[in-house]
């Protein structure tokens, strides 16, 4: 693995650090008037979830590395488990169903998903971007009511709340970002 000074940390960046390995958050430069410049890297842990802030002077060594990124199709959900099958190899791997967070309810039958490995260990997993849903309840729209800005709430199929715009009605198909959680667009 590639080794970085500590000023060529960057977010986004994987690092491996006391053994174990973290997403640099936000990486803050400061040159303070008296001493040497270093890097405040906000850092979390892959496997855990908890998070550090760590100090890296430029002349530190870090590890960086790289994820192996696959595309895995979602075949079915049991015991709060996902079932995903390589789309090339065709093996069905197994992930808590926990790793797809918040986003967990935009999942559905069939869909490809992106799983990064750090050698044969699943890290994380993103769904794609925009995500096709129903709306099933949301208010009618009021005559009249034009102003630019205006949202009103919807209920999605998968159970989801997001705020669309006033022309949105019930049994619409529209388009979400599943990384903000918000309308884009209708399908």
């Amino acid at each position: 693995m590639p080794k970085i000074n500590g000023n060529e940390i960057r977010p986004g960046n994987i690092l491996e650090h006391n053994a174990s390995l973290w997403v640099a958050m936000k990486v803050d430069h400061v040159k303070p008037g008296k001493g040497g410049a270093f890097a405040q890297v906000e850092m979390k842990n892959l496997r855990n979830g908890s998070k550090l802030n760590e100090r890296f002077r430029s002349a530190d060594k870090v590890e960086k590395v790289r994820l192996d990124q696959k595309d895995q199709q979602f075949l079915y959900e049991t015991d709060g488990m996902l079932v995903f099958m390589d789309l090339e190899t065709y093996e069905q791997i197994e992930l808590p169903a926990d790793i797809l967070g918040d986003r967990r309810p935009f999942l559905q039958d069939g869909m490809t998903i992106q799983i990064e490995y750090h050698e044969a260990e699943a890290l994380s997993a993103s769904l794609p971007q925009k995500v096709i849903c129903t709306v099933v309840e949301t208010e009618p729209a009021v005559k009249g009511q034009t102003a630019a800005n205006s949202f009103k709430p919807a209920v999605l199929d998968n159970g989801v709340r997001v705020m669309v715009p006033p022309f949105v009605n019930q049994d619409e198909k529209i388009v979400v970002n599943t990384e903000s959680m918000e309308y884009t667009e209708r399908a």
